[in-house]
C-alpha cells in the first residue's frame, strides 16, 4: 500500500500542471452540477487508466516514432481547438459540434471526456517515461508497479473532483454575464492547449 499511496501523492504534484482536462471539469460542473461533471471526471480517469496500462506493456516505445507522432500531434491538436472554438461559440448560442451540444446527460459528457482525453495518446509516452523512471530509481517489482500506478489514477480521481467541486460552488456566486466570460477564457486556453501540441517539439513529449 504504501506504493499506492506515492503514486497518489507524485500524480497529485502532476494534477498542478493544469491542462485541458482539468479546464473542461471546471466548466461543465460550472454549467451543469457537480454529478454531471463527475461523469466526466470517470471518463478523464477511465482513459488514464488505459493510457497507464498501455504504458506498462511498453506502447510508449511505438509512439515515439516520429511519423506516428506527428500524424497523432496533428489529431490531437484539431480535436481540442474544435471543442474549444466550440465552448466560445456556444457562449453565444451557436454550435459546430451538434451531437454533444443536446441537452447535457452522463452519455454525451462521458463520450466528450472519452474524445478529449484520448486527443492526445501521446500522453502514454509521458507515462511510460515517468513509469520508466520510477522502476529505474526505486526498483519497482510488478505488483509494486500496479500499486503505483493504481495510486496515479487516483491522483486524477480525486484532484479533478476536487476542481469539480469547486466549479459548482462558484456557479451559485457569480452572474450568467460572468459565467459566459469564463465560459470564453476556458475555450481559449483549450485552444491554446491544441496549438501548443501542433508546435510541440518531439524531445520535449
Amino acid at each position: 500500500m504504501r506504493k499506492y499511496f506515492d503514486g497518489l501523492k507524485f500524480g497529485l504534484l502532476l494534477q498542478l500542471a493544469i491542462g485541458p482536462m482539468c479546464l473542461m471539469v471546471f466548466n461543465t460542473a460550472k454549467n451543469t452540477g457537480f454529478l454531471t461533471s463527475m461523469i466526466l471526471v470517470l471518463a478523464i480517469a477511465l482513459v488514464d487508466t488505459i493510457y497507464i496500462t498501455l504504458a506498462n506493456f511498453g506502447v510508449s516505445r511505438i509512439l515515439k516514432d516520429k511519423k506516428i507522432t506527428k500524424i497523432l500531434k496533428i489529431i490531437g491538436g484539431l480535436i481540442l481547438i474544435i471543442f474549444g472554438l466550440n465552448i466560445i461559440l456556444n457562449s453565444f448560442d451557436i454550435n459546430i459540434i451538434p451531437a454533444i451540444n443536446l441537452k447535457p446527460n452522463s452519455t454525451n459528457i462521458f463520450i466528450q471526456g472519452l474524445i478529449l482525453t484520448l486527443s492526445n495518446p501521446m500522453t502514454i509516452v509521458f507515462w511510460g517515461s515517468i513509469l520508466t523512471t520510477k522502476i529505474i530509481e526505486d526498483n519497482l517489482k510488478k505488483h509494486e508497479l500496479i500499486f503505483f500506478s493504481i495510486g496515479l489514477v487516483s491522483s486524477t480521481l480525486l484532484f479533478l473532483s476536487t476542481i469539480a467541486l469547486f466549479g459548482t460552488i462558484l456557479t451559485n456566486f457569480i452572474p450568467d454575464s460572468i459565467s459566459k466570460i469564463l465560459n470564453i477564457i476556458v475555450g481559449i486556453l483549450i485552444i491554446f492547449f491544441g496549438i501548443k501540441l501542433f508546435i510541440k517539439k518531439e524531445e520535449t513529449i
